[in-house]
């Protein structure tokens, strides 16, 4: 679908999605009288008992300078891949999220409002907008579906666990910003009632990557998607970039000139030129606090059966637990 603004025309929208937060499909976890019968979950009683389970978070803050006792990770890789693409001169990025096919009234307003959202694009170039939202909201498939049934979409996944976790990691520090103390990852990862996975705690739900993907696929062929790994991103962003290049049929344009490794950062920075470099803000990179590896192992173990089926529906396999 051809979108004109002013008197320059766009040639293509390409929607970027990703695993980040909100999801309106989820599992449900089996709680019958048998289980209200069982003893505390072992894994529950290692955390204290309830008002002792709060994470101290100044203390969190204490820790972030011993890098040894942390993992470090974005979230899904939105808007490090954004950024990334933003490199390739026949790319035009939209600077924020237009939450338009997930927002119930900005989707009222209609496209000529989402339009307006859009930057100024030249005929041989591409806009890209992101909002992590889109790929988990039911809603947004069909909509998208109606405005342009051709597109092609990009998905950038983590490994579920450590997306989980990263997930987790966003909202601690925001309730730390407000001095605010907040359950430790296992209390909500786990459900102390059945001892199994909380299916109902979102940032589990979000993680089956695969619930969601079956409900684009009532609307678009695997065929306009594209995968991008979101830890090899982190690591080796180059090969995924020429990858989104020429799923977009893109000419190949970024090079490793383009990415330089930031050892203070820990992860990758950008060179447009010989004069301008961008690093992604500070709150990209989040530390993620330590968690128990009994939690861990129970969470690769509940994700294994959906990594698999998603491995099969999109043709691409991950180096996940």
């Amino acid at each position: 679908m051809l979108f004109k603004q002013q008197v320059l025309l766009r040639q293509k929208l390409f929607v970027l999605g990703s695993l980040a937060i909100g999801s309106l499909l989820y599992l449900v976890a089996r709680v019958g009288s048998l289980d209200r019968l069982q003893p505390l979950c072992p894994i529950d009683g290692r955390f204290g008992p309830r008002g002792q389970e709060e994470i101290p978070l100044r203390a969190l803050q204490f820790k972030r300078g011993l890098l040894h006792e942390f993992r470090k990770g974005k979230k899904g890789g939105t808007r490090a891949l954004l950024e990334m693409l933003n490199l390739h001169p026949a790319v035009v990025k939209a600077s924020q999220e237009i939450h338009f096919f997930d927002n119930d009234e900005n989707y009222a307003k209609g496209i000529e409002w989402y339009r307006k959202k859009m930057p100024f694009s030249y005929p041989h170039q591409i806009t890209i907008e992101k909002s992590p939202a889109y790929f988990i909201t039911e809603e947004v498939p069909e909509r998208i579906y109606k405005m342009n049934s051709s597109i092609k979409l990009l998905i950038i996944v983590r490994e579920p666990t450590t997306r989980a976790i990263s997930d987790y990691t966003q909202v601690l520090e925001g309730k730390e910003r407000k001095n605010k103390t907040y359950y430790k990852f296992e209390k909500l990862a786990i459900d102390p009632n059945t001892c199994e996975v909380n299916t109902k705690y979102k940032a589990v739900r979000t993680s089956i990557y695969t619930k969601h993907l079956e409900r684009w696929l009532k609307y678009f062929p695997v065929e306009q998607f594209h995968i991008v790994d979101g830890d090899r991103l982190i690591t080796e962003p180059l090969p995924e970039l020429q990858l989104v290049e020429r799923f977009l049929n893109l000419p190949p344009r970024i090079s490793q000139y383009n990415l330089y490794f930031n050892a203070t950062r820990g992860f990758y920075c950008l060179r447009f030129n010989i004069v301008f470099n961008k690093c992604l803000a500070g709150s990209k990179g989040r530390i993620h606090p330590e968690v128990d590896t009994s939690v861990i192992t129970k969470l690769r173990k509940f994700f294994h059966p959906f990594n698999q089926k998603f491995y099969q529906i999109t043709g691409r396999t991950f180096n996940w637990p």
